[in-house]
């Protein structure tokens, strides 16, 4: 295990950092917070992300790691034995956590946050029901992953569970913007439970942001900031 002080570069309304904390704060260990502004990259940033200049960025001692799913892999591997594990052990049940995984940031997250992007009745319907259909699919993937337990992880939250959750104050907030249901209990029931078991934890407790204040944010950025990001 490699040592050295943790500290993590993000923004307070992203997905991508939200799941980093969850599993920083379930592991138990202790870490330095440190807020970014998306539109004026400090130096901080550009000096640990070159590549991408993007948070999350978790610093470890002397090493950058980048990108919220491999970070959660890092600490999985280097803290084992602090806290729960993050993935599951057997190599089948870990390659379909990834898979599920990849497919929330490149299917779901991207259709929902089509939704607050779209200029036109037509393709925000368009990206309400491209955001229901990934939901139905997630549906199927926790009847598979879970077993009939409460979580993706089984007993206890992991992987799927932070990368899934991290995302649910931005759906909900989604909902409110547009008018929209996004998850419909006669649609996926089983997520819909899930939903309510994972709220109640400390993980969620303790990491997500207030739905307000995150509808507030995305109205926001619907009329400035995501102008300004499509203009450079």
């Amino acid at each position: 295990m490699v040592q050295g002080e943790i500290k993590l570069l993000g923004t307070w309304p992203s997905p991508s950092v939200i799941r980093v904390k969850m599993i920083l704060d379930q592991k138990g260990l202790s870490y330095e917070y440190i807020e970014q502004d998306i539109l004026n990259k400090s130096e901080l940033l550009l000096k640990h992300n070159p590549i991408y200049k993007k948070v999350p960025v978790l610093i470890h001692g002397d090493r950058d790691i980048c990108e919220s799913l491999v970070i959660l892999q890092y600490i999985d591997d280097n803290w084992p034995k602090t806290g729960p594990r993050v993935l599951p052990v057997d190599p089948y049940e870990r390659a379909i956590a990834r898979f599920w995984a990849g497919y929330i940031d490149d299917k779901l997250l991207s259709s929902f946050v089509g939704i607050l992007k779209s200029t036109t009745e037509e393709a925000k319907a368009e990206k309400i029901a491209d955001t229901q259909a990934a939901l139905e699919l997630l549906e199927g993937a926790f009847k598979k992953c879970s077993a009939g337990k409460n979580f993706f992880g089984g007993d206890i939250i992991g992987y799927l569970d932070v990368t899934l959750g991290s995302c649910l104050a931005w759906i909900k907030a989604t909902e409110r913007i547009s008018g929209a249901k996004l998850l419909d209990e006669t649609k996926v029931p089983l997520l819909m439970e899930w939903v309510k078991r994972f709220l109640a934890t400390d993980c969620a407790k303790n990491t997500l942001p207030d739905v307000v204040r995150v509808e507030q944010y995305g109205r926001e950025l619907q009329v400035t900031r995501w102008n300004v990001v499509s203009a450079k």
